[in-house]
């Protein structure tokens, strides 16, 4: 637990997949994927990994031209690359933004996160592909975003931290037979107890179970004989009025 931490220093994605970073099977097809995936960061894109930023959930009509005229205000800006479809052009809705110095991207990282652009809230994280030793795309079935609908949930980054896992040791070693002799005699004197009880209440039911239709029948017999006397009383009163 020393080194624990909410956001992910190395990526795993069994751990990205858990809540709390403990999980031990993995619970979607998505995390065996990226399990089993080799992924190598593309050498073709170029500038320092550290002074860059990646934005996302942008509207798909924001232009470089509106990213620019925003982030600038945090600092001067090398490049700006907003990612398109090779095939229409149109926007992915993620771009990525260098800055010329450190500061610039510390300051857009504090204050850019979720920023509303064009009616969209955004959403602002350093750079992880270059950076993030194991990192696995989304694509492959890493990355730390997905849907909840889809049960791809994945934690360890800025948007869902980890949480932090609950440490009860106690508890554990007494459940698990290792507490003191006292504990463990106490446990089974308390399952022998609930067994007699549980034979005693069988015992009584079982005796409770003729006396219960014995009081049935007479009820029933109860009840013919009434219906008889008034089918009797209704012909008396028959007979009178003729």
């Amino acid at each position: 637990m020393s080194d624990w931490a909410p956001i992910a220093k190395e990526y795993d994605p069994l751990k990205a997949g858990s809540i709390d970073g403990t999980d031990e099977e993995p619970h979607d097809r998505a995390i065996w994927r990226a399990m089993l995936a080799r992924y190598v960061p593309n050498k073709g894109v170029t500038g320092d990994p550290h002074l860059t930023l990646f934005v996302a959930r942008l509207n798909l009509q924001t232009t470089e031209d509106k990213l620019k005229e925003v982030f600038s205000r945090y600092g001067d800006i090398r490049k700006i690359r907003l990612v398109r479809d090779l095939v229409t052009g149109f926007s992915k809705g993620y771009a990525f933004i260098e800055y010329k110095d450190e500061r610039a991207v510390l300051k857009a990282h504090r204050d850019a996160n979720r920023l509303v652009i064009d009616q969209h809230e955004i959403f602002v994280d350093f750079e992880l592909e270059r950076t993030l030793k194991g990192w696995i795309p989304r694509r492959l079935g890493g990355g730390f975003g997905g849907k909840k609908e889809s049960g791809q949930l994945r934690f360890g980054g800025r948007d869902r931290p980890f949480r932090k896992p609950i440490n009860l040791p106690n508890m554990k070693n007494d459940f698990g037979g290792e507490g003191s002799a006292e504990k463990r005699n106490w446990s089974r004197e308390g399952t022998r107890d609930w067994r007699t009880r549980d034979r005693d209440h069988e015992r009584s039911r079982d005796k409770r179970w003729p006396e219960r239709e014995r009081s049935w029948a007479w009820g029933d017999s109860e009840r013919e004989r009434d219906s008889k006397e008034e089918r009797s009383r209704g012909r008396d009163r028959k007979d009178r009025d003729r």
